[in-house]
């Protein structure tokens, strides 16, 4: 072989390659994952996402590429993120309350699964659990049923406190989840100041203000902001000796007080599984809407302690997780 036609031949092969290897890449499906709030708090979530997605028979990096997005909390940055995502293009988009409306808000094609704590009928982003209709579908989390039982637990845990502080996030209109602890606080005669927060300026200025009220305990309202806020939280409870529930168990490992409610672990595996089925052919409108039914109580001990608190030994007892 002449070296012209070798050169050739290596050249037309160089360039085949590329293209081949292109081509086999645009037949992996590709899955959005896209939450309103920062990385950071939340890396567990796309953890065990991708756990339901194995589970479903798609693994990450062999069959199915996942591409990340995060908002960071600039709910105005959604829209484009979703653009961006749609002209990959995606197969699926997986996404948290913050995130949901911009998906749905953007394509009537492309399924969108989420894992949220609002209720998904009334918001409108279903037309009913069992027949969601349309192109959305996902896992369900509904905070505001159990406020009564986060508070009762809180009292329990703080005996002595008679006015006790919500976090609340201000984004969250006519959030159930805040008529509801105030329903409760009512009934068993105690005070409660909501402090409406949406940015770390507001976060600061509301511990202020519940230090200033002599508020003896803290109820860390529900909501993706809040959430991806906690680590700031936790810090600045535990600057001003103030016990506080939170949502989430990942909370109480960080340092936090204690926790009740649904493990978003769970449902977001859970939405993992349904994308994968996805994947395979199944339609949203045909895949009924998820309710978490998993429930953690978490207590942290050690910083009962640094609170100087006696917890009840029958509340160590009825917690799912203890740490010491």
């Amino acid at each position: 072989m002449r070296r012209r036609e070798f050169i050739s031949i290596v050249g037309s092969t160089a360039v085949a390659w590329p293209l081949a290897a292109r081509a086999q890449q645009s037949a992996v499906p590709i899955v959005g994952f896209l939450r309103s709030t920062s990385l950071a708090p939340f890396q567990s979530l796309a953890v065990t996402f991708g756990q339901g997605l194995k589970e479903a028979g798609f693994v990450e990096g062999q069959n199915v590429v996942i591409e990340y997005r995060y908002a960071n909390n600039q709910i105005d940055r959604l829209p484009a993120l979703v653009a961006d995502l749609i002209h990959l293009p995606v197969a699926v988009i997986v996404v948290n309350s913050g995130a949901a409306f911009a998906a749905k808000a953007a394509t009537t094609t492309v399924p969108i699964v989420f894992a949220a704590g609002d209720d998904p009928v009334k918001s409108g982003l279903v037309a009913s659990l069992n027949r969601p209709g349309g192109n959305v579908t996902g896992v369900s989390w509904i905070t505001n049923l159990i406020g009564a039982k986060r508070l009762e637990l809180l009292r329990q845990v703080v005996p002595k406190a008679s006015t006790i502080a919500m976090l609340e996030d201000a984004n969250r209109l006519d959030d159930p989840e805040r008529r509801d602890v105030e329903a409760a606080a009512k009934a068993i005669g105690l005070r409660l100041i909501t402090l409406d927060v949406s940015s770390d300026r507001d976060i600061e200025t509301a511990f202020a203000t519940l230090a200033q009220s002599g508020a003896g305990a803290l109820y860390f309202g529900a909501g993706a902001y809040l959430n991806s806020k906690r680590e700031s939280i936790i810090a600045r409870a535990a600057r001003y000796a103030i016990p506080a529930m939170y949502q989430v168990r990942e909370a109480v490992v960080a340092g936090g007080l204690m926790s009740y409610g649904p493990s978003q672990s769970n449902a977001y595996h859970q939405a993992g599984i349904y994308a994968g089925r996805i994947l395979k052919g199944e339609k949203p409108a045909d895949l009924p809407v998820l309710q978490s039914t998993k429930f953690e109580f978490a207590l942290n001990l050690k910083t009962a302690k640094a609170l100087g608190l006696d917890v009840p030994m029958i509340i160590q007892m009825t917690a799912d997780e203890v740490i010491e």
